[in-house]
Formats: structure tokens, C-alpha cells, sequence
């Protein structure tokens, strides 16, 4: 038994390891899905607090929570993704990838070395995993911790990723474990003809890890699911803008969106104007699908679409009653505000609502809601996302929202689940 400068034993982070992932697998299950197998061996046999160093082992296996590695200043710059949403990005990546992950050539962007590590278990003897990031200190970082670990077959790369890593090199899986904006012409031109992009990519200021297949000139998304990551650097930038409109009370604008914060918060302190959709749905149901949905419907129609975040507090005084805190579609319209309320239970089901304030709160607040009443008569379906070339004529894309991005024209469409 080996004795660690902290005084833990390899029992003790074994065992920890055991209870991570044990907890994974329950809570898949309490979601109605199944961790794939091969998923599970790797996050039971990789050493996550070998790249967490500096924490403690209850910390580094934390199921639900990420590791900040770098900051600069208050920002999070690099961190250990949470192995819940690591699990389940892996899980996205061997469901698209017909056949799953043995025998592939992965490229990772966005490095850190324990999802590298994961991607090695998965892949094989006879596959091969790149990592690549742009910080000197973070790749330094990473192969330092691979090492230890005992991964000493995994390239690891310190570049820029929104351009080719290695000339005429293309890959069966490129996984971006980063937030980004846009998808650069680099990363399609790098898969192979039947190869799978996951990426974080934000729309109209919502991140979702989308799986995505080539389709001819464009990418066609497997699967999404609700997630959150640090920011890319480097020549993929794009700010996010933050406008404080309330103490604790922001807007997030990502697709361009003009908003006057001083308008938004005097109309949050007039009297809100409730409305409810009326439906009973059951607690799985997916309401990031309803918030895209609202997002694409709500966009193409009013242009003022913005996203609401509110600390705690803003919350607990009825400042604001947004459905989720960190994240709740909104619209400024008409010279009023309104967003999507907190749930009303009754029982094991709920209703959704909208909340207004403003000269014209109840007709909005009915606008938002008559969307939520479309989404669930529509069978509650689930966003798919077309991904085309920038300059892509209007004629060739698919019937749905169009966002255009610096690189690619996005498109959203629904499917009912």
C-alpha cells in the first residue's frame, strides 16, 4: 500500500473512485438512461486525483463538481471538467461514433489530461488521442499529471486549435472541452468522412454539447445535452456580455442584442402579470429543449431575445422568479420585459409559466406562454442542429431559426422526442 504526501493511501482514492462512479451510474439511472460500459470501466480505472493535485480526494471526486486549475484574476480559465458531464460527453461521443470509440484517432481541444486519460481507456492499443491548448501552463500542466498517471502515449500539443493542428491529419472524434461560439472551418476539415464533433457551443447565449455528424457540407447534430464551460481563447474568442439590470439581476447578450439595462430594471420594479401554460408534465421532462425552443421561436419573432441569471438573493427578496437562476430565456418587447417563471408543482407534476412587467405584461406574458403550450402539443420535441458554411445561400439550408455566426450559418430545428 503506498502512503501519498497527504496521507492518503491508493485504497483510500480507489475507494473514493469506486463511490464517483457509483453514484454516476445511479444517477443515470434515475434519469432513465444507462451508462454505456466501456464508459464506466475507464472512469473506474483512471487516477482523476492525479490531475487534480493540490485538492483533496474527497474534492477530486466530487461526481458533480469541476476543479479550477488556472484563474486569471477572478475568471476560471482552465479547470477538471465535473465527471458527471465528462461521463455523459463521453457517453455522446461512443453513441454517434457507430461502433463506439476502439481503434479511433481522437483529437482533444482544450486540455487538462484526465479526459485525455478517459479518451486512452476508451480508444485502445490500436487507437490514438491528441490533446491540444492554447496556455503553455496548462498543456506543461497536463503532460506533467499524464505522466504520473502512467499515460506516456498521448501527444500533447500547445497551439492555437482554431487552426489545423497537423497538416492533411483528420480524425474519427474531435471532442472541444471549452465553450465556444462559432465552429471553425479547421475542426470539420479535420474529420474524417464519417467522423463525430462534440462541442460545447453557445446559442443565443445558452451552451449545449452537441453531437455532430457530417452530413455532405454540413454537420448534423446526434445528440445534445445542457452544459457549462470555460470560455475558448485565442482567436475563437467571443465575449459574452453581462448588463446588470437589478442588484443581482443580469442579461446575458451573446448574439448581439442592444438592451438598455436602466429601461429593463425600471420595469422590474413595476407589478409582474403571472400567466400559466396550463399543461401537467412529469419531472423528466426536459425543459433545456423548451428554453432552445423558446429561444428560436421568441428570436426569430421579437429580435430582442436576451438570457436572465440572478443571484440568490435577487431570488429569495421577488426581485425576479426566473425558472433557473443561472440561465432563463427572457424578452424585452413592446417596452416590456418577460421570461420564463418558476415551476408550479402539484405533486410529482408541473405547469410552466411566464412572468411580465410592463404596459403590455399579460398580452406577453401570454406570447411566452402560448410558445410553451406550441412546444408541448408539438410532443415536446427536441432541438436538432444543422451546422453550414458561412455563406451558405438561404435557399440551401433547412427550414428553422438561422443564427449567423463569424464561420458557419446555424440552424435549429425540432423533432418530436
Amino acid at each position: 500500500m503506498t502512503l501519498q504526501l497527504d496521507g492518503t493511501t491508493d485504497a483510500d482514492s480507489d475507494n473514493r473512485r469506486g463511490a464517483m462512479v457509483d453514484f454516476l451510474v445511479a444517477d443515470h439511472a434515475s434519469k432513465g438512461l444507462s451508462m454505456r460500459p466501456e464508459v464506466e470501466r475507464a472512469l473506474r480505472t483512471v487516477p482523476r486525483h492525479v490531475f487534480t493535485p493540490g485538492v483533496g480526494l474527497e474534492e477530486a471526486y466530487r461526481a458533480d463538481t469541476a476543479v479550477v486549475t488556472k484563474r486569471s484574476g477572478a475568471e476560471t480559465v482552465s479547470s477538471v471538467s465535473a465527471p458527471s458531464l465528462i461521463a455523459e460527453m463521453l457517453g455522446q461521443a461512443a453513441d454517434a461514433l457507430h461502433g463506439g470509440l476502439p481503434g479511433r484517432h481522437v483529437l482533444e481541444i482544450g486540455s487538462g489530461g484526465y479526459n485525455a486519460s478517459l479518451l486512452r481507456e476508451l480508444v485502445g492499443p490500436t487507437g490514438s488521442v491528441t490533446t491540444v491548448d492554447i496556455d503553455p501552463d496548462v498543456t506543461d500542466r497536463a503532460t506533467a499529471c499524464l505522466a504520473t498517471a502512467g499515460y506516456t502515449d498521448i501527444t500533447v500539443v500547445c497551439a492555437d486549435a482554431e487552426h489545423p493542428i497537423v497538416p492533411n491529419r483528420r480524425y474519427d472524434l474531435i471532442i472541444v472541452t471549452v465553450g465556444a461560439w462559432d465552429i471553425p472551418p479547421a475542426w470539420a476539415a479535420q474529420l474524417t468522412d464519417d467522423g463525430v464533433l462534440v462541442v460545447p457551443l453557445r446559442t443565443f447565449g445558452m451552451t449545449r454539447s452537441w453531437a455532430l455528424r457530417r452530413a455532405g457540407e454540413r454537420l448534423v447534430s446526434h445528440s445534445q445535452l445542457l452544459c457549462g464551460f470555460v470560455s475558448m481563447q485565442g482567436t475563437g474568442a467571443h465575449q459574452v456580455r453581462y448588463v446588470d439590470v437589478a442588484d443581482g439581476v443580469h442579461l446575458r447578450l451573446d448574439e448581439g442584442e442592444q438592451v438598455d439595462a436602466e429601461v429593463v430594471g425600471c420595469l422590474l420594479t413595476r407589478p409582474r402579470q403571472q400567466a400559466w401554460a396550463e399543461v401537467s408534465l412529469p419531472a423528466r421532462t426536459v425543459l433545456a429543449d423548451l428554453d432552445l425552443w423558446l429561444a428560436a421561436r421568441l428570436a426569430s419573432e421579437v429580435k430582442q431575445f436576451v438570457v436572465l441569471s440572478a443571484q440568490q438573493e435577487a431570488v429569495d427578496t421577488g426581485v425576479v422568479a426566473p425558472a433557473w437562476r443561472f440561465g432563463t430565456p427572457a424578452v424585452l418587447h413592446n417596452g416590456t420585459f418577460s421570461y420564463r417563471s418558476a415551476l408550479n408543482w402539484t405533486g410529482d407534476r408541473f405547469d410552466v409559466g411566464a412572468i411580465a412587467h410592463g404596459p403590455r405584461a399579460a398580452a406577453e406574458a401570454d406570447r411566452m406562454v402560448d410558445h410553451m403550450r406550441a412546444w408541448v402539443d408539438a410532443g415536446l420535441p427536441s432541438p436538432v442542429l444543422h451546422v453550414l458554411p458561412s455563406g451558405t445561400p438561404d435557399g440551401n439550408l433547412p427550414t428553422g431559426t438561422v443564427v449567423d455566426k463569424r464561420h458557419s450559418r446555424v440552424v435549429l430545428t425540432f423533432t418530436p422526442a
